[in-house]
């Protein structure tokens, strides 16, 4: 980030320093000297934080809902679990939407349901109530960000039958069939695999 005055530059933006006027381009087409004769310095950004679940850098929010007394008076304060469980609920809602009116025709009609329909159906409540399961689980706000925006699947290293770590072995054959040393004897043999921490999907939408 660029300062001066002890307040932010914006490339492609124009200032006025010591009543002069300097262009929008003048930032990107000014050398470091030219930059530091007037004044400018380049100081680290700002840290940033996701403002969903932290009030600042380091600063989760209430993970879980919290009734006390201040003043006198018994205030609740609603914590992230309850809030995107609520979400689920709506997200539930908007999948099922769509298909509504067959079921409202089915009723007004005495027509059967299409048995596609309801199975989408019945699966898209059975994710909402699982995924919230998974949140009411979570033990903190790292685990709750990583369950709801994961990315699906994960480097890990690959586990033998007994829960053991696999690592390369000493020796291996190479193309003529001969056994020779392993030049990364010892190293993890890593695998990629589906991400554990993350929620159950949604149904896909038919």
């Amino acid at each position: 980030m660029l300062k001066l005055d002890n307040k932010p530059l914006s490339y492609d933006r124009a200032f006025t320093h010591a009543g002069i006027q300097y262009p929008a381009n003048w930032l990107r087409l000014a050398s470091l000297e030219e930059k530091t004769a007037i004044g400018i310095s380049e100081v680290a950004n700002d840290p940033t934080y996701d403002q969903r679940f932290y009030w600042g850098v380091d600063n989760p929010k209430q993970l879980n809902d919290k009734t006390e007394t201040v003043d006198g008076v018994e205030v609740k304060t609603t914590g992230l679990k309850t809030l995107w469980s609520a979400n689920q609920g709506e997200i539930a809602a908007s999948l099922l939407a769509p298909s509504d009116w067959r079921i409202i025709k089915a009723k007004e009609t005495g027509t059967n349901i299409p048995s596609t329909w309801k199975t989408y159906r019945a699966a898209v409540r059975t994710a909402c109530n699982t995924r919230q399961t998974e949140i009411n689980a979570v033990a903190d706000v790292p685990a709750l960000i990583e369950l709801l925006f994961g990315a699906a699947t994960v480097t890990q290293q690959k586990k033998d039958s007994e829960g053991k770590g696999v690592v390369e072995p000493d020796t291996i054959t190479d193309k003529d069939g001969k056994t020779v040393a392993n030049p990364v004897a010892g190293d993890p043999v890593m695998e990629t695999v589906a991400n554990p921490a993350i929620a159950t999907a949604w149904p896909t939408p038919i």
